[in-house]
């Protein structure tokens, strides 16, 4: 994983208040966590996690037939 560019904003007792990163890396690991999925999208991946869970591979394609 690529190390997080970081600036630190801390208080006036040097307790940590912020943590500004460039938006590129937010938008990077916003798509690496799927934070950047829509409610369809996730409801999509639960019903496909529930089939894998419950054996129904019939519920999947083989990745040669992509």
């Amino acid at each position: 994983m690529t190390a997080i560019q970081k600036k630190i904003v801390i208080d006036e007792h040097g307790k940590p208040l912020e943590v500004i990163i460039p938006w590129e890396q937010f938008c990077e690991l916003s798509e690496a966590l799927g934070l950047d999925l829509d409610a369809e999208a996730i409801a999509d991946l639960r019903e496909a996690r529930r089939d894998w869970e419950s054996g129904d591979r019939a519920a999947f394609v083989p990745l040669s037939e992509l």
